[in-house]
């Protein structure tokens, strides 16, 4: 019998069967109660990510066309800001932890380099930080200013 069986057939769940006629104690849940069957560290969290990438130059039409067809390929994007020879791009994402979060990031602009025809530029540049940081290094005046307008714009 497997540990837990007897628990899931009325059982005390200690391998002693009940007596014969003996009911089980039912619990109930309140109306709106949910169970959780997540521990709250396994929950996904937001996280802010900024990417920094640079390299030679490429003509501006062309990263900014680029960073455009990243944006539309992936809504998540918040916002990109370029040059002809770097850029900054900004946005959410959910994950477990910082270093899976860290982890999409990095994989970002290799992973889209062709689809969206991104400049051969390498990531010189990143920063993950939670939504309550974020929050707090806007409320006290310093860290970047929210991502308005959201979009792809020059420097």
């Amino acid at each position: 019998m497997r540990p837990g069986a007897a628990a899931s057939r009325g059982g005390s769940g200690n391998g002693v069967a009940k007596p014969a006629g003996e009911e089980r104690t039912l619990t109930s849940v309140a109306a709106g109660d949910r169970f959780e069957t997540k521990q709250p560290e396994d929950l996904p969290r937001l996280w802010h990510v900024t990417l920094s990438v640079s390299g030679e130059e490429a003509p501006l039409k062309e990263v900014r066309r680029a960073l455009e067809q990243l944006a539309h390929d992936h809504p998540f994007l918040l916002t990109s800001r370029y040059a002809n020879d770097h850029a900054e791009i900004r946005y959410w994402e959910e994950a477990r932890d910082l270093h899976d979060a860290a982890a999409v990031a990095l994989r970002l602009w290799g992973e889209h380099r062709q689809t969206a025809g991104l400049p051969p530029w390498e990531i010189v540049g990143l920063e993950v930080i939670d939504r309550q940081t974020y929050h707090q290094r806007i409320a006290e005046g310093y860290g970047p200013a929210p991502a308005s307008p959201v979009g792809v714009h020059p420097y």
